[in-house]
Parts: C-alpha cells; structure tokens; sequence
C-alpha cells in the first residue's frame, strides 16, 4: 500500500487532513523503510475555510493510489462534487482501498462505496447519513469500521484511530505504535464513539413527560421502575411507553438506564468515588450491575473511562 492519495476539494474540514498528512505525509523512513509516498489530488486550487492549497495533481489520478483517504465534508447538508464522487469511485474500481473520515463518509456513500456495507461518520451526523442513503448500516457506536476495501471512521480525532490502524494493516502493531508515540496519541482507543455523545434531557418542557422527566433524574439514586414512573404521571404503563417513544425516541426502561448511565459517566469524571459507591448513587445496587451496564453502553469498563475523562484529581 505505497502510495496514498487524499481527494480534497473546496468545502472539506482542514483537521482531518491535516491529520491524515501528518501521519502518511511525513518522512517516516526512519522508523520503516519504504514509508508511503503521499500526493494530494483535487481541482485547481482548493479552500479550507481560511487556508488555501495547491493539489499535487488531479482528481482523475486517484484511480492511480493504493489508498485514498477522503477528509471530512464540511456541509453534509450539501451533495459533494459530482467529480470528486466519480473520482473516488473510479479509483475503488480500479482496485485502490478508499478511506473516509468523519463526514468524508457522506462522499463514499454518494459513490455507492458503502451500500450494503456497515459504516460510520460522526456521531451527529449518523441519522443524516442513515436517512439520505437507506442502503447503508450505519453504526454510530464505533470508532471506525474496517471492510477491507472501505474504511470509514467517526468523528473529527477518530481520523487519527483509523489512520493508525491503516498504518498497523501495512506495517504492523509495532510500526503503529512507534508512530502514536511520536504524535502523542494512544495506539489504540478503548471503546466506541458513544462514550463522547451527550444526550440530555429533550429541552422543551410542554409535553406530557415535561415534569416527570426531572423529577426521575434527581432520584436517580433510588431503584425506580417503569411502574412507578406511569405512577408518577398517573397513566398506564402503556401510555407512558407511547409518550417516551414519542418525546425521547425510545422506551421508558432504556431511557432511566440511559440516565443512571450518564450520571455514572459525570461521578466518575468529576468525584474520586468508588465504582461501589457510583453504583448505589445511581440506583444500580452493585459496582457488578453497573460495570455490565456501563461496559455494554459506554464500550468501556468504568475505570477506563475515569482514567480517560476525569477532571479533577
């Protein structure tokens, strides 16, 4: 996998390539030798919001690449230029192994790369690219996913995971690993993207569930059931079910859990408790139940994620 290629065009985000540069573009020889040969390809001169660049050569000299990695698209509200999806397409035609990050997704999905194929982008942006391209099975809950040929990665600095895992296909863990200590990155993150989502409260309160919502998260201590919650808002069991699919996407069940779940996450990130008394404090009962949970939800046991996250010391 010699040469990489990145399709850049006007309109992409300058991190992701930035990042895929640092990593494919620097002189590495050092460390293995051959290092790749990297060339940006895209029209004339291409804009990143205030930086300006020359591409080494065209789009159509993608089809050349071993690798083509395409960065994020900045407005996924916006189709990406029909030459740079010919272009991407053409090059996966032709053999090359086509890469997106973040929202570069969204190019690979319009040049019918990810139909049939499990994919990823970032994560506001995974019911975008779900709804606008039904053929794909987007999973928002991992970091990057790895389909030989097809490689997507989730958000902004999940470039940098799946561009070290690229180089680990190519050069191995210990190659990867010298690179991550250069960078000053971790080899190889520990979990999904669903451990960086926020997912608060829906913010308006004029619904059916407006005071009962609250109400159950300060008592999120106590052991709560979907009985005493349709208590709580004096209706049956089912039409409290029907009113949380409604106001919060999901059932009554999952969302208290989702809740004990994102306490636990700001204990552990803000308190020096421990994991037993994290437990008790969001009604889990046991450091055994919410380890499950949390490692189930989160991608990550509970003291990996404190060891990540935690801002006081």
């Amino acid at each position: 996998m010699g040469t990489v290629a990145l399709a850049v065009t006007d309109g992409m985000l300058h991190f992701e390539l930035s990042v895929a540069y640092e990593v494919f573009g620097t002189d590495l020889s050092g460390v293995t030798d051959p290092w790749y040969r990297l060339t940006v390809c895209g029209p004339d001169a291409v804009r990143f919001g205030r930086f300006r660049l020359e591409p080494d050569q065209g789009l159509d000299q993608l089809r050349h690449a071993d690798t083509v990695i395409v960065p994020g698209w900045a407005d996924v509200d916006v189709d990406p230029p029909a030459d740079l999806v010919d272009a991407v397409r053409a090059a996966h035609e032709a053999g090359a192994r086509v890469a997106s990050l973040c929202t570069g997704a969204f190019v690979l999905a319009a040049a019918g790369l990810l139909d049939g194929r499990r994919a990823t982008t970032h994560w506001a942006h995974t019911d975008d690219l779900a709804a606008r391209h039904p053929l794909v099975e987007v999973d928002p809950d991992v970091l990057y996913v790895d389909n030989g040929s097809v490689l997507t990665s989730a958000g902004k600095a999940a470039a940098m995971d799946l561009c070290l895992h690229l180089v680990r296909l190519d050069h191995g863990s210990a190659v990867a690993n010298t690179i991550a200590r250069r960078l000053v990155v971790p080899p190889h993150r520990a979990g999904g993207q669903a451990q960086f989502v926020t997912a608060p409260v829906p913010a308006q309160d004029d619904h059916p569930l407006g005071e009962l919502l609250p109400w159950t998260i300060e008592r999120l201590d106590r052991p709560l059931t979907v009985e005493d919650l349709a208590r709580r808002a004096n209706m049956s069991s089912r039409n409290l079910a029907r009113h949380f699919r409604s106001v919060t996407g999901t059932t009554p069940l999952r969302w208290l859990l989702t809740q004990r779940i994102r306490r636990a996450q700001e204990l552990l990130e803000t308190t020096g408790d421990s994991v037993d008394a994290i437990a008790e404090a969001t009604g889990m009962g046991t450091a055994t139940t919410l380890r499950r949970h949390f490692n189930r939800t989160i991608g990550v046991p509970p003291d990996t994620y404190r060891r990540t996250f935690r801002t006081t010391r």
